[in-house]
């Protein structure tokens, strides 16, 4: 992430990934992540997001590398295809992040809503995300949530789901 987490985009994403079933994440992402289960000196407002992803149930979606504990399950096989049966279970929702993970899901169609958080950075550097993708997606904003700092969360379905 480039841009400048902050308290606000802090407590909406720990408040996200409390409200989901799961999460979804593939290796770099994970590890990426892996931070937050032995940060120990953490300013306060930190906290919150700390004690929802550790206890949040995780998936990890590769090929290469095994889940050390922390509430994380491997996805063998076909990602597509075994997140294709995690939707089919009841609960909430599943929550995802990451690059490459998310562009097959889309592909795929297993995407029902999208988060995308804007900071008002400019990076000139990093991966695009769903850069790839099969075809266009049209996209239809469900909402938005602005921060402080001037990043905003804007949610967004397919259009064929409206």
């Amino acid at each position: 992430m480039a841009g400048r987490p902050d308290e606000e985009s802090h407590q909406h994403a720990a408040q996200t990934i409390a409200r989901a079933d799961a999460i979804i994440l593939g290796r770099t992402t994970y590890e990426l992540m892996e931070f937050w289960c032995t940060a120990e000196e953490l300013p306060a407002w930190m906290r919150p997001f700390r004690e929802s992803i550790t206890a949040a149930k995780k998936y990890l979606v590769s090929s290469t590398r095994e889940p050390d504990g922390w509430s994380t399950e491997l996805l063998t096989g076909d990602p597509v295809d075994a997140i294709r049966m995690l939707k089919q279970q009841p609960g909430e929702g599943l929550y995802m992040g990451g690059v490459a993970l998310p562009l097959a899901l889309a592909d795929a169609g297993l995407i029902d809503e999208y988060e995308f958080v804007v900071y008002p950075t400019l990076v000139g550097h990093g991966p695009r995300l769903f850069e790839g993708l099969a075809a266009p997606l049209d996209l239809r904003l469900i909402g938005t949530t602005r921060f402080a700092s001037g990043a905003r969360a804007e949610r967004c379905v397919p259009a064929t789901t409206l």
